[in-house]
């Protein structure tokens, strides 16, 4: 929120009237490459607030500020203009980069584009800094904007371009670390070493041992947050338990463990590797629902029909033991009643012997996923919009360069896992819900998965973009129903456009969030919804382990507590925005690598993106995405036509649009700036 305040200007000479005072606000400043900056507008119908290169004066991106703001003219064009006068907190105060050698200075290059400026080290400091490595540098005290910020250098990463080097440098960048304190180890292996379950504690618990039980999780998974009992009851009736590892149990409030799973918010997930919130010997084994092991896990189990309808629910701790592992592929390969199918979905770590052994289970997955489907079709039928996407894979070599790339195939037993997983979050979200009201409303313990509706002047300008290329999307003033979205996502179903619309239509939706105040789920049309199945990724979803506990104990919370949950709900908000962050700049990265060592050759792509410069085009088996400027397009002139997103040639009239299909030649790859130049290849 903007604090507004008016400051008094100086008549000029030979005013006779009090000019219009200048208005001063505070916000968060977006920076770019070049050293401009925008600020948002109080009035959401304006835009932006622009502030010119070299008014930012040491404010870099994320940082809150204090800007004078005023009318100027820029290119003819009347707007607000600012001017940053006070740094009032930094977002952020270490940064990775790499090294340029000086005569006096090494200066340091951000990997962060949105850092304007490189960070100069003295050599009598960093003696030991050799050109070309990764570092982790923190930014010092920055006063004087006609100088280069000085630095401190923290860490030395390694070389760059040696894959771990660059891993890590992005998991610092954004402000995750890759090992845990000793501290923390600590508390671990204490836990770890005294991980036996007590009889005392089984006693305590509901005892789900005896029920048929099993995970479904990627073939390379290490963790297993979940797991899905099965049990037939008379009449036509099945009891489904979701289980999830009672991660809250070793994980105590005011421990060290607590306090880095709080700092992480999450775990991160990089092309090849993860960084977990929990130190492995938690997150990999004892809060893990390893197969044939006795495990606590903290449950939601229903009374279900074969329509999908809830009966009854129950919510507890338990003790559990997973009877099999599979994998989605292997699950797939037994509901399709072939073991010798696993072929035809995985890769050869998959095995024809671990879908046999599946198919005792058969009749229960094949009964689940019918099951699944009628929730599937529940949750569409009412609002849910579908924006699943494809999702693209590299292989790796031992050194992790990629040396292929697959698509990753949505299976059945993907939903089956994704529908019961639902079902949990939203029923426990109503259960806290219901709590809450039950107690008058005073006591507000609570922290729900939220999405609000659309933004309105998003959703105008959606249907503008989708209109130019030939599609509808209805809607009043900018107010949209999912039904209505749902029908534009049909619309473009296998078309050229499909990929860019999904991704059109996703980016106009608000974000996700965490929060103590249900407003419900837009994008998934539940009136109640939280986290509860992954404790061991998520802290959100442990703390909603902590908080159900406390409701179904009739547990009253202080107010200091529901302080904390809406506090801990707004930064693993910020966090998992950084971990998704993380996860596509691994991507971008490994995208820019495959293609480099493939200079000089042709693929077929289509145009993501239309500017003054050029066109973006997306190559359509790796998603790899470059730019063929202007002058790489042919010898015509050509002029950007922003009402139907194209470039057109002024005297041949050739035209190319958003979602047209061409040919191109991969022209240089920048793996530093992650950047792909391109050029048409006609014929």
């Amino acid at each position: 929120m903007q604090k507004k305040q008016h400051t008094k200007k100086k008549p000029q000479k030979g005013q006779s009237h009090k000019p219009s005072p200048a208005i001063v606000i505070t916000g968060v400043v977006s920076t770019t490459q070049k050293g401009a900056g925008y600020i948002d507008n109080e009035d959401p119908k304006k835009d932006s607030i622009y502030i010119e290169q070299g008014t930012l004066n040491t404010a870099l991106n994320g940082d809150t500020v204090e800007v004078s703001v005023s009318k100027k003219a820029i290119r003819g064009v009347v707007q607000d203009v600012g001017v940053v006068t006070k740094v009032i907190s930094r977002a952020k105060d270490t940064f990775v980069g790499t090294v340029e050698e000086g005569k006096e200075f090494y200066s340091i290059v951000p990997d962060d584009r949105k850092m304007y400026v490189s960070i100069v080290i003295p050599i009598t400091e960093t003696k030991h800094l050799k050109k070309d490595e990764k570092v982790l540098v923190k930014l010092l005290s920055w006063t004087d904007a006609t100088k280069n910020p000085t630095g401190k250098v923290m860490r030395v990463l390694g070389k760059k371009g040696v894959n771990d080097v660059e891993m890590e440098s992005i998991v610092l960048e954004k402000g995750f670390e890759v090992g845990f304190p000793k501290a923390v180890e600590h508390e671990a292996e204490a836990i770890e070493k005294n991980k036996e379950i007590s009889a005392e504690e089984i006693s305590k618990r509901r005892d789900m041992r005896t029920t048929q039980t099993f995970t479904i999780d990627p073939f390379d998974a290490k963790d297993f947050d979940d797991a899905i009992s099965f049990k037939p009851l008379p009449g036509g009736l099945y009891e489904i338990g979701v289980h999830i590892a009672d991660v809250s149990h070793y994980v105590r409030e005011g421990t060290a463990l607590d306090a880095e799973a709080v700092k992480r918010g999450c775990s991160v997930y990089l092309v090849d590797r993860t960084i977990p919130m929990l130190p492995e010997v938690l997150s990999n084994d004892v809060c893990s629902l390893n197969p044939h092991e006795d495990k606590l896990s903290f449950s939601s189990i229903f009374t279900i029909d074969t329509k999908g309808k809830v009966h009854s629910r129950w919510f507890g701790r338990t003790v559990m033991n997973s009877t099999h592992r599979f994998t989605y592929e292997t699950a797939q390969a037994v509901i399709d009643g072939n073991p010798q199918a696993i072929t035809a979905y995985s890769s050869d770590t998959q095995t024809v012997a671990s879908a046999e052994a599946g198919m005792q289970y058969r009749e229960q997955l094949v009964t689940l996923n019918a099951i699944a489907k009628h929730l599937q079709k529940e949750k569409f039928s009412k609002g849910a919009i579908e924006f699943e996407q494809e999702e693209i894979k590299f292989r790796l070599d031992e050194k992790g360069r990629p040396i292929g790339v697959y698509r990753k195939e949505r299976l059945d037993t993907h939903k089956l896992v994704e529908e019961y997983m639902l079902l949990a979050n939203r029923e426990v979200g109503k259960y806290i819900y219901d709590s809450i009201q039950k107690k008058g409303k005073r006591d507000t313990g609570s922290i729900y998965r939220i999405h609000d509706v659309p933004d309105k002047d998003k959703i105008l300008n959606l249907a503008t973009f989708v209109k130019a290329l030939g599609y509808n999307l209805q809607n009043k003033d900018g107010e949209v129903t999912a039904h209505a979205l749902n029908h534009l996502l049909e619309q473009i179903d296998g078309t050229p456009h499909e990929s860019l619309i999904r991704t059109a239509t996703i980016r106009s939706m608000q974000k996700a969030i965490y929060s103590t105040k249900n407003i419900g789920h837009f994008g998934l049309a539940f009136e109640f919804y939280t986290h509860f199945t992954s404790p061991i990724r998520r802290y959100p979803d442990l703390l909603v382990h902590r908080v159900l506990a406390k409701h179904l104990n009739n547990e009253p919370f202080k107010d200091t507590e529901i302080n904390t949950l809406q506090h801990i709900a707004e930064s693993s908000t910020r966090r998992e925005i950084s971990a998704t962050e993380a996860e596509r700049a691994s991507k971008k990265l490994k995208q820019v690598e495959y293609m480099s060592s493939r200079v000089g050759q042709v693929f077929k792509g289509t145009i993501s993106g239309v500017t003054q410069y050029g066109i973006y085009v997306e190559e359509n088996e790796t998603k790899s995405e470059g730019m063929i400027a202007i002058r790489n397009i042919g010898s015509d002139y050509y002029v950007f036509d922003q009402k139907t997103y194209s470039i057109v040639g002024e005297k041949t009239g050739e035209r190319f649009t958003l979602g047209d299909q061409i040919t191109f030649k991969v022209m240089s790859a920048d793996l530093d700036k992650k950047i792909l130049d391109f050029t048409l290849v006609r014929g």
